[in-house]
C-alpha cells in the first residue's frame, strides 16, 4: 500500500536554523513528518508559494538526504492573502480533484502542522466532506524541546475522521438523533412506518437546510405543530435565535394581507393610525409559518417571493426597504399546482417554496398511530386541567374498535381525536371514562343529525355540479353514493395518485392491482369524469 501525504510549506517553523548546519538541532514539521518509522511516506506533496520557491528548494534537498526512499513533489499555489477563506478554499478544492490524490491502493495522509490556520482549517474540510478521502497527522516536538531538541524529528498523531469506526460516538449520536425525531413527533411513538420515514426526512432537513418548506395535507393532519416543532428543534440546537410566528393566510385579505405581513407606516391607508412593523420583521431571525398559503392575495404572493430571495420588502408607505432574515414554512390542504394553472397562485413563488415538499397523511391513513396519540391526548388534558384522566379497560377498548374500525372517516383528522378526548374526559366522573362515557360519544360522532344532514346536502349539489341535475334518475343511489364518497377524498388529495393510494389501501397491501391511479381514472370515467374535474372553479377550503 503507497503512503501519499501533503503539506503546506512551513514559511516560518519549516524555515528554523536557515541554510545553516544548525538547522539539524531544530524540530521542522515538514522534515520530522518524513522521519517518523511508524508511518513512512512514499511521496510528499508540499504546497508552497512562489516567495517561499528557495525554502521549498531546500526542504526537498534535506527530506532527500534523511528519507531518500520519499518522492518529493512541489506543488506551487499562489494565494494573495492565505487567510482569506474563499480564495484557499476554492484553489485547494481544485487541487484536491488532482488524479494523484484520488488512486487505488493508496493511504493518503494531510499534515495540519505548517500554513496558516485557514489552510488548516480548509484541508481539515476537505478532508471531512470526504473531498479527500485521507485520514488527519499532526506533527510536533517531543515534549520539553519546542525549538532545540536532541530529537529534532519530534512525534506525530494521526487522525482518523471516519465517525463509524468509533462506537461510543456513533451511539451518541444515533442517541441524539433519536431524540430529535421524538421531539418532532412531540414524543408519540408512533407506528406507521411511512410516517416515520417521514418525519426521519423532516429532522435531516430542519438540521441541515434553512430553505423553505411546505407541508401539505388535509386540515386537522398536524401541519401547525409540526411547524412548530422543527422551529423548537432549531432553536435548541442553535439554528434559529428569533421567535416563531405563526399565520393563517385564510384570515388576511386585500390590503390587510401586504400590511400584515410587511408592516406599514403611519398614514399610510385610511385607518394606519401608526408605524406597524409586520410578522416578517417580527420573524427576523427564526421561523414564519404561514398557513394556508393558497388564500395570500396575488400582491402579497409577489411581495413574498421578493422578501424569500432578498430577504427584504418595503412595508406600505415605506420609502426604504427592510431587512429580516428568516426561515419560511407554509403549510396547504390545496393543490397549489392546481391554483397556478387556475391563476390563482404564482408559479415562481411555488417554485420557490416546493424545493423541501412534505405530504402530511390523514388520521384514517395512520390508524395504527391512532392509540398512542390517544395516550397522548389523555396526558395533554391533564396537564391542562390538573385533573388526571383514564380509561377503564372496556371503555379504551371500545373506543379503539370504534376508531380503527375502516368505515370511521375522521374526516377532522386529529382534531376530531382531540375533540372527543375533551368530551369524554370533561363528563367522566371521578377521572375515569367508562364504557358508557365512549358509547354516548360514539353515538355523537355516528347520529343521523343536522351534520350528516348537511353533508348528504352538500353530496347531491356537488353530484348534480358535476353530473348534471337530472343525475338522480340516471344512477342507482348506490352508484351515488359511492362516487360521493370517492369524490370526496379525491378533493382531499394532491394528486390522482393519492387519491387511489388512500381509496385503494387495503387491495394494496394484497397486491390486487399493479396500477391504482390506471384504476381510479378508469372508475371515474365511467361517469365521464377525470380527476382534475373534480374541482370546483373556486377551490373548496
Amino acid at each position: 500500500m503507497k503512503t501519499t501525504a501533503i503539506s503546506v510549506l512551513g514559511t516560518q517553523k519549516d524555515a528554523h536554523g536557515g541554510a545553516s548546519k544548525a538547522r539539524w538541532d531544530t524540530w521542522r514539521p515538514t522534515i520530522g513528518l518524513v522521519q517518523q518509522d511508524e508511518l513512512p511516506i512514499d511521496e510528499l506533496h508540499i504546497i508552497y508559494n512562489k516567495a517561499y520557491k528557495d525554502l521549498a528548494d531546500r526542504i526537498k534537498a534535506d527530506i532527500r538526504s534523511v528519507s531518500p526512499e520519499t518522492k518529493v513533489v512541489l506543488d506551487n499555489i499562489e494565494l494573495k492573502d492565505p487567510w482569506d477563506f474563499e480564495e484557499v478554499y476554492s484553489k485547494f478544492y481544485d487541487y484536491s480533484k488532482s488524479p494523484c490524490f484520488h488512486e487505488e491502493n493508496t493511504s493518503y495522509y494531510i499534515h495540519i502542522s505548517t500554513g496558516s490556520h485557514v489552510e488548516k482549517i480548509c484541508l481539515f474540510l476537505l478532508v471531512e466532506s470526504h473531498h479527500l478521502n485521507a485520514k488527519i497527522v499532526q506533527s510536533s516536538p517531543k515534549e520539553g524541546h519546542v525549538r532545540h531538541s536532541n530529537d529534532p524529528k519530534g512525534t506525530i498523531n494521526v487522525i482518523d475522521l471516519d465517525l463509524s469506526r468509533y462506537d461510543v460516538l456513533a451511539k451518541r449520536f444515533e442517541t441524539e438523533r433519536q431524540k430529535d425525531l421524538s421531539f418532532l413527533k412531540q414524543g408519540i411513538a408512533t407506528r406507521n412506518a411511512d410516517f416515520n420515514r417521514l418525519i426521519e426526512t423532516i429532522e435531516r432537513v430542519s438540521v441541515r437546510s434553512s430553505d423553505p418548506i411546505l407541508l401539505t395535507g388535509p386540515t386537522g393532519a398536524g401541519k401547525s405543530q409540526l411547524a412548530k416543532q422543527i422551529y423548537l428543534l432549531k432553536k435548541q440546537s442553535g439554528k434559529v435565535k428569533g421567535d416563531f410566528v405563526a399565520v393563517n393566510c385564510a384570515t388576511l385579505g386585500g390590503d390587510l394581507a401586504k400590511s400584515a405581513l410587511f408592516g406599514h407606516k403611519k398614514g399610510s391607508f385610511s385607518g394606519a393610525g401608526a408605524d406597524h412593523a409586520g410578522f416578517l420583521k417580527e420573524a427576523d431571525g427564526g421561523i414564519i409559518f404561514l398557513d394556508e398559503i393558497g388564500e395570500l392575495p396575488m400582491e402579497a404572493q409577489t411581495m413574498l417571493l421578493k422578501a424569500i430571495e432578498e430577504k427584504t420588502y418595503r412595508p406600505l408607505g415605506a420609502a426604504k426597504d427592510e431587512h429580516s432574515d428568516f426561515q419560511l414554512i407554509c403549510g396547504t390542504n390545496r393543490n397549489l399546482m392546481d391554483d397556478v394553472t387556475s391563476g390563482k397562485f404564482r408559479r415562481d413563488l411555488l417554485a420557490r417554496i416546493d424545493l423541501w415538499s412534505f405530504q402530511m397523511p390523514g388520521l384514517a391513513e395512520r390508524r395504527e398511530d391512532i392509540e398512542p396519540n390517544l395516550d397522548y391526548e389523555l396526558l395533554q388534558y391533564s396537564q391542562r386541567t390538573s385533573k388526571h384522566v383514564s380509561f377503564s379497560k372496556e371503555a379504551r377498548a371500545r373506543f379503539l374498535k370504534f376508531a380503527l374500525a375502516p368505515s370511521t372517516p375522521w374526516h377532522g383528522n386529529f382534531r376530531d381525536l382531540n375533540a372527543m378526548v375533551v368530551r369524554m374526559a370533561t363528563l367522566s366522573d371521578g377521572g375515569r371514562i367508562t364504557e358508557e362515557v365512549v358509547m354516548e360519544e360514539i353515538a355523537r360522532m355516528s347520529s343521523g343529525g343536522a351534520r350528516d344532514t348537511a353533508h348528504a346536502t352538500d353530496n347531491n349539489a356537488i353530484l348534480a355540479e358535476l353530473l348534471g341535475k337530472d343525475y338522480a334518475s340516471r344512477y342507482d343511489s348506490f352508484d351515488l353514493a359511492q362516487l360521493a364518497h370517492v369524490v370526496a377524498v379525491c378533493r382531499a388529495s394532491s394528486s390522482t395518485a393519492d387519491a387511489a393510494k388512500k381509496l385503494f389501501a387495503v387491495s394494496r397491501q394484497a397486491k390486487k392491482s399493479s396500477n391504482d391511479s390506471d384504476r381510479l381514472s378508469k372508475y371515474l370515467g365511467r361517469f365521464g369524469l377525470k380527476f382534475k374535474s373534480l374541482f370546483p372553479t373556486v377551490p373548496r377550503t
